[in-house]
């Protein structure tokens, strides 16, 4: 990986998967298959990798266990294939997270990029509406913050590379999928074009004609010293070295003016 994420955790390629080092927990991960996403795609019918992506829930290091469950705080991992789908870069299909029974809120995430290229879109809303929407391009230790309520995904930009992140994410985390796949996917659709030098393609957006005219707006990620996040350290020893930085992921109203303005 490019950017070590600061305990021993590895990303397989041949297939997708994750291993963990000594002192280290993690489950047996979980496979995102190509047919599961289809819905959200722009041609459902496309060919790509079969498994799109594999996910880790629950991660990190032994003897920080019990103090992440006091905390009801989370860490995962992911791992995307190299390729396409069809027109589209590799990416994920979209959601808002559930609101946790514990907050009463939905919980925001934390992103951490360790190898690759990423596009986190967002939205304020997966209604009709989707209001402001933003495509965060980040790369190898970059940190993007996805606030309360907004319906999001990732997007991994480069075909020829896998794509490898971790997040800090509210322990009962759930996925609310029913509002994006009734609009076909969420706002706007990323796909290759052809820049018109040899065998050079970047990404653009198309507007979703499901919903209301809406304003893309790309852009690097935000500092998050309002949050007290520190850049170019790893955001799991930055939980180590202060356990309460990241408690804002599952008691979101702690920073409740923080998100009612949030630009990621």
């Amino acid at each position: 990986m490019n950017f070590q994420p600061g305990f021993d955790i590895h990303a397989a390629t041949e297939p997708l998967s994750f291993t963990y080092g000594p002192g280290v927990f993690g489950p047996q991960p979980e496979l995102r298959k190509l047919d599961s996403i289809r819905k959200s795609l722009l041609d459902p019918t496309c060919t790509g990798p079969e498994i799109v992506y594999v996910i880790a829930m629950d991660v990190g290091k032994h003897e920080h266990q019990p103090d992440l469950e006091k905390r009801m705080l989370l860490y995962g991992a992911v791992t995307y294939a190299a390729g396409k789908l069809g027109r589209e870069p590799v990416r994920s299909q979209g959601h808002v997270h559930k609101v946790s029974q514990h907050s009463g809120w939905s919980p925001p995430e934390v992103y951490e990029i360790w190898r690759g290229r990423a596009i986190i879109l967002m939205q304020e809303r997966a209604t009709s509406d989707p209001g402001q929407c933003f495509a965060v391009d980040a790369g190898p230790g970059d940190i993007v913050i996805v606030p309360p309520r907004w319906a999001h995904m990732t997007i991994s930009a480069d075909p020829a590379s896998p794509l490898t992140f971790g997040a800090w994410c509210d322990r009962e985390y759930g996925f609310a999928y029913n509002d994006v796949r009734a609009h076909g996917g969420l706002a706007w659709f990323p796909v290759y074009e052809e820049t018109g030098s040899e065998n050079s393609e970047q990404i653009i957006f198309e507007a979703n004609p499901r919903y209301q005219p809406s304003t893309l707006v790309r852009k690097s990620p935000a500092t998050y010293s309002d949050l007290g996040i520190a850049p170019g350290i790893p955001i799991y020893r930055q939980y180590e070295a202060s356990p309460e930085t990241f408690q804002f992921v599952p008691q979101a109203y702690q920073m409740a003016d923080v998100w009612e303005n949030f630009i990621p």
